[in-house]
């Protein structure tokens, strides 16, 4: 009879293990492409975004910036960011000047009036409330890129 060496029978096992349903990752290296890949993708409002996962109560995304925001505000998402690249200004709290809503639960307008204003870069981490006015200010030939867990609150 011949005896297999227990870290053989480990290693086979870990080899044919998969991972859960609902896991992702995302390597650096593949958060890099994604910015590279949005650049190119600017819009009139000078920004760029990629949806990454959608898990049902909460979304990722890259979001890429060469221009200020919109302020912004979602009544029923918690935002969790992390800067990637880049540099820009937060402005967050406060009230958003002239609201509108452009979608059901997100109310948008030009400006923040009375928000504090917060400078974040690559590394940052950051997290906002439901209900509470945020935008993204980009210095003229600046750019941010920034990676969202969009998370329902109900």
């Amino acid at each position: 009879m011949r005896i297999i060496p227990i870290f053989v029978l480990l290693a086979a096992a870990a080899a044919t293990a998969q991972a859960p349903k609902g896991f992702d990752r995302w390597k650096s290296a593949d958060l890099r492409a994604f910015e590279r890949s949005l650049s190119p993708k600017i819009n009139a409002q000078k920004v760029a975004v990629q949806d990454l996962a959608n898990w049902g109560n909460h979304t990722a995304l890259m979001a890429h910036r060469e221009g200020d925001g919109e302020a912004e505000l979602h009544e029923t998402q918690n935002d969790l960011t992390v800067i990637e690249s880049g540099e820009a200004t937060l402005v967050v709290g406060g009230i958003i000047v002239n609201p509108r809503t452009t979608a059901p639960h997100e109310v948008r307008g030009p400006s923040i009036e009375g928000g504090e204003r917060i400078a974040v870069s690559p590394g940052d981490v950051f997290h906002i409330p439901i209900k509470t006015p945020h935008q993204m200010l980009v210095a003229k030939g600046h750019q941010v890129t920034y990676f969202v867990v969009k998370i329902d609150a109900h």
